[in-house]
């Protein structure tokens, strides 16, 4: 059932042929955390990637006391701090589950030898990893023009489910308003 999800989520990137599917499916390890345990920790190198079975957790960094939150990942979707896993360098991000969370999960040594002896999975990480850098790229122009507002909708249009799942606090953080003022437009802006 697990390894099901993950096919439907691989497959939207790229379809595999059966060979490197079947490589790709059999190195993923099952693994439960706690709510509110930091799987990553900034300073280290993350070891593993990570697809959600279930949970929420979210990728954030701490500058003094304040914390900023990038995304947040949920069923279906990949984890892990990408960057710091693919260049082996060590993060700049915390990964922390906000819920308890049960993840499948592949080691950098298994992933490294899937890319160096399947060209198709290589490419199938290169248009993953361009798809994410797309979709970051996307969030970081709504975070430079656009008004609390529009930042507000934007999130309620494209993931509404996002303010029954994950505490407000974090929501007003990644959308980079106060908390305050993610209030008022929670009361205020309707859909």
């Amino acid at each position: 059932m697990h390894l099901e999800l993950l096919r439907k989520t691989a497959f939207q990137i790229m379809p595999l042929p059966d060979p490197e599917w079947e490589a790709l499916a059999a190195v993923w390890t099952p693994v439960q955390y706690k709510r509110r345990e930091v799987m990553t920790v900034a300073g280290e190198v993350e070891k593993y990637l990570y697809f959600v079975i279930g949970g929420v957790q979210r990728v954030f960094c701490l500058d003094g006391d304040k914390e900023s939150t990038l995304l947040f990942t949920y069923t279906g979707s990949f984890s892990g701090v990408m960057d710091s896993f693919q260049l082996q360098r060590p993060s700049p991000w915390y990964l922390e589950t906000l819920t308890h969370s049960e993840l499948l999960r592949m080691s950098y040594t298994d992933f490294n030898r899937l890319t160096l002896e399947f060209p198709l999975i290589e490419r199938w990480v290169r248009l993953g990893t361009v798809a994410a850098l797309g979709g970051v790229m996307e969030r970081h122009r709504e975070l430079l023009s656009f008004t609390a507002e529009q930042k507000f909708r934007k999130l309620l249009t494209r993931s509404p489910h996002v303010l029954q799942l994950i505490p407000h606090k974090y929501l007003a953080s990644y959308l980079g308003i106060d908390p305050a003022t993610f209030s008022k437009l929670l009361s205020t802006v309707k859909l």
